[in-house]
């Protein structure tokens, strides 16, 4: 009984989700690393590609994922244009801007611009005063971020561009939940996952040879190597666990992203414990509670919403 217990809780919508949400977090410190040495278009386009190899290889049924892939090729490119391509060439470029720690917070405010895309996107997922009010709050809790880094000298208008091109990834995060959700063609999710990322990333990589020029040729120290390769993992398996997600029968975009709330916490902690030079203020501290608040407001009408449906 105990075991069946065990096995049902790893299998919830919550466990799965907060998985996926920490190993994104952990992405912020590795992207950071990975700067140092690469192009943002070009690191991310190898990441993702061999993110998709692994997936590939993975799902072990060649034929069916080609078949599943041709049945669903329109649907496929739309995701790999919008979440590999779009949302990860504005995340990379963001990145390259901003702190570690601040990427993550900004970034994981991204449930509250799922929300605001679901309320307009989705017909049964529209906010009402609670997840307006954990919007507003977390919105409050990223300029509060912002300002103390604005006021105290620390950032400069390259800094602040870098916020605004990583908002812009949180709403084309957003946009994709929607289409995914909103999609009822029948593609198993590790597939979705597998040719999303490993097309896109091969897109992204095309894209950044004339931009950037060729660096992929190059030789680099080890911590290049294993930031790369455990970013390569972390996108195999947290798309493969989200995908699956969005598909489960129930499941709302703005309550599932909802989780997404523990990145900056967990994102912003390893930054400040891996990348050299980065300390956390008491604005970021500020911020961080703030958000956090919006998450238990937001993740309170999640939870009622799943009690009112037992």
């Amino acid at each position: 009984m105990m075991r069946f217990n065990k096995i049902a809780f790893i299998r919830t919508t919550a466990f799965l989700a907060i998985v996926a949400c920490f190993l994104w977090a952990t992405a912020f410190a590795g992207v950071k690393i990975g700067l140092k040495y690469m192009s943002p278009l070009q690191f991310a386009g190898i990441r993702f590609f061999i993110s998709g190899i692994l997936l590939f290889l993975a799902f072990a049924k060649p034929r069916q994922f080609i078949r599943e892939l041709l049945q669903n090729f329109s649907f496929v490119m739309i995701i790999a244009l919008l979440q590999t391509v779009l949302m990860y060439s504005l995340f990379y470029t963001g990145m390259n801007m901003v702190p570690g720690a601040l990427g993550a917070m900004v970034v994981g405010s991204g449930p509250l611009f799922a929300a605001i895309v679901a309320h307009f996107a989705m017909s049964n997922d529209k906010m009402n005063l609670k997840t307006t009010s954990g919007i507003l709050l977390g919105i409050f809790g990223i300029i509060i971020i912002n300002y103390g880094r604005q006021t105290t000298g620390i950032a400069g208008p390259k800094e602040l561009l870098g916020v605004l091109i990583l908002i812009g990834n949180n709403i084309v995060s957003g946009a994709y939940n929607a289409v995914i959700m909103k999609s009822k063609r029948k593609i198993s999710s590790m597939v979705l996952s597998a040719a999303s990322l490993g097309i896109g990333g091969f897109i992204l990589l095309l894209i950044s040879i004339p931009l950037e020029g060729v660096h992929f040729l190059a030789s680099y120290p080890a911590e290049f190597y294993i930031s790369l390769g455990w970013l390569s993992f972390l996108s195999a398996a947290a798309f493969a666990i989200w995908f699956v997600l969005l598909k489960r029968p129930g499941v709302k975009v703005s309550h599932l992203n909802t989780w997404k709330f523990i990145i900056p916490v967990f994102g912003a902690l390893l930054s400040w414990i891996l990348i050299a030079g980065e300390n956390p203020d008491g604005y970021a501290i500020a911020g961080m509670l703030v958000v956090g608040a919006a998450m238990l407001v937001m993740n309170h009408e999640a939870l009622m919403a799943r009690m009112r449906r037992k």
